[in-house]
């Protein structure tokens, strides 16, 4: 079934908001999306600019294919709205909404590269710090804050484990010496 009608998406080029409520209405099942929260080498989160979305700004993501692993599919939306290469890194937050019949799965990760491609969907991109995001729907913000948590986390611990192995790197020459 999703195959026929990604093929009418493509031919009938619906908006994401009438492909989205198609979809809720022929499956009886819960819609899988993923989110990124996508970081740069300055530690700012990619955000990107929906023509289908009442806010305009707003983490990249989208819906899952068939058997598709969320990284990868997390990967081939971001990859397939903006042009962009990302490394999906660590699962944040899995979340339902029993109205929508959906499930999101919330993930950040890294920036990799890429040249940014504006298309029907996504017709720009910017680069956020913490403290100057636009609005964003509320749960985005929470999300982007816990990720930040999370990454300092995990770069306290590798610079954490950097420091003890170049202490027994010196400590190693010391003796040595």
């Amino acid at each position: 079934m999703t195959g026929v009608l990604e093929n009418a998406w493509r031919i009938l080029n619906f908006t994401k908001n009438l492909q989205v409520r198609i979809m809720r209405f022929l499956n009886d099942e819960f819609l899988v999306g993923v989110t990124g929260i996508i970081f740069n080498n300055k530690n700012k989160v990619l955000l990107v600019k929906h023509t289908y979305r009442n806010l305009e700004w707003s983490l990249p993501g989208g819906y899952l294919k068939a058997k598709e692993h969320p990284t990868e599919g997390l990967e081939r939306e971001i990859l397939e709205e903006t042009g962009f290469t990302v490394s999906i890194d660590k699962l944040l937050k899995i979340r339902t909404d029993r109205e929508t019949g959906r499930l999101d799965m919330c993930y950040f990760g890294t920036f990799i590269g890429g040249d940014f491609k504006k298309n029907n969907e996504v017709v720009d991109f910017q680069f956020c710090e913490f403290d100057q995001l636009p609005v964003l729907i509320p749960d985005q913000v929470l999300f982007i804050k816990q990720a930040y948590e999370k990454r300092k986390q995990i770069l306290k611990h590798l610079d954490n484990a950097a420091q003890d192995r170049n202490l027994n790197w010196l400590r190693k020459l010391l003796k040595n010496n």
